[in-house]
Order: structure tokens, then C-alpha cells, then sequence
């Protein structure tokens, strides 16, 4: 039997009821049977403050080993002024600290995004993938995931009902588990 590969889904939004933690859901429910998706909260994380990074908080040194653990990182995210949410930045910059200690490197990537808007995260995807280089991750560049007018393609529940969206997040997910054994 071939090892699953095991994917870490990260949502950018702490928000009840958030459409990227849905998103997150969906994802797991779509999941090719190679792979499965465990999400890891970010709720809880201290301010990073460098010189505290030598003994950091628990929640953080959980955070990283499920990084170090997971064969690829999956990021549902929202855009706040035109980037990427303050606590997503956060919870990024622990993990690549202390300098030398980075659990981000080498590690293979998705981003995908919900918004009410019309162009569905576009610039925070952008300056994550800025991000993302600077850590040495190796994100996938296409399919892209921009769920424009989110509201309408998530039933009352979070359930995702929009058949496009649906096929788009699979295919994601199946370049993903490519790029992941490439890169294993």
C-alpha cells in the first residue's frame, strides 16, 4: 500500500462561520483517496516577538511539528488591505523562527482564498506566494483558487453547493499531491 500523502490546512481567518474554513472543509471532503487533510487551528497564537522565539509557546512548537509532519501545507485565506490577515502572518512568522529553525522549508503548498468580492483574494495570494519564496516553500502555480462571491456558493450550513468550485479544488488538490511526491 503507498503512504497517503498528508496535507496541513491552515484558514487565515479566525471569524465564526468563515467561508475559508469552509473551504478548508470542503477541501477535506474532495480530497483524493492518495491524501488526507488535517487542519491546524491558529487561534491562540501570541504576538511574534523576535528573542522569544528561542523557547516558544506550545501551540507553536504543536504548529510546527504538524508542519514538519505533513508531506504539503494547504492555505485558505482571506484578504485584508489588498494582502494576507494579520494573525496568518503571525502564525507564519513563529514557524520559520528562530533563524536556522524554520519548519516551512522545502515544504510544498496551495493557496486558495474565499471572498464576498469580485476578484477572490487575489493580492493576498500574490504576496503570500512572495512569502512563500523567502521561505523556501514550493507552492503550486496552477489551478489558481479564487472563490469570488463566496457567499452564493456556500449553502446556510458552509456546505460548498457551487459545482465549479468543487472541480476547481479537486483539481488543486490532485497537482498538489503531484508537486508533493515530486518533491518527497
Amino acid at each position: 500500500m503507498t503512504k497517503k500523502i498528508r496535507i496541513l490546512g491552515i484558514s487565515g481567518s479566525l471569524r465564526e462561520g468563515s467561508f475559508n474554513t469552509y473551504a478548508l472543509n470542503a477541501a477535506k471532503k474532495l480530497c483524493p483517496e492518495s491524501a488526507e487533510i488535517e487542519i491546524f487551528s491558529i487561534a491562540g497564537f501570541p504576538e511574534f516577538i523576535q528573542g522569544q522565539d528561542e523557547d516558544p509557546p506550545e501551540i507553536v512548537t504543536k504548529f510546527k511539528e504538524a508542519i514538519r509532519s505533513a508531506d504539503a501545507v494547504l492555505v485558505s485565506s482571506p484578504e485584508y488591505n489588498y494582502s494576507v490577515p494579520g494573525v496568518l502572518k503571525n502564525a507564519i512568522d513563529w514557524a520559520s523562527r528562530p533563524y536556522g529553525d524554520s519548519a516551512w522549508e522545502g515544504k510544498t503548498a496551495a493557496i486558495m482564498g474565499a471572498s464576498p468580492g469580485a476578484i477572490g483574494t487575489a493580492r493576498m495570494q500574490y504576496h503570500l506566494r512572495q512569502i512563500m519564496v523567502f521561505l523556501d516553500m514550493h507552492p503550486i502555480n496552477k489551478p489558481e483558487v479564487m472563490i469570488n462571491n463566496c457567499a452564493e456558493k456556500f449553502d446556510e450550513s458552509g456546505e460548498l453547493i457551487h459545482e465549479g468550485t468543487q472541480k476547481i479544488i479537486r483539481m488543486m488538490l490532485e497537482a498538489l499531491i503531484e508537486h508533493a511526491k515530486r518533491f518527497a
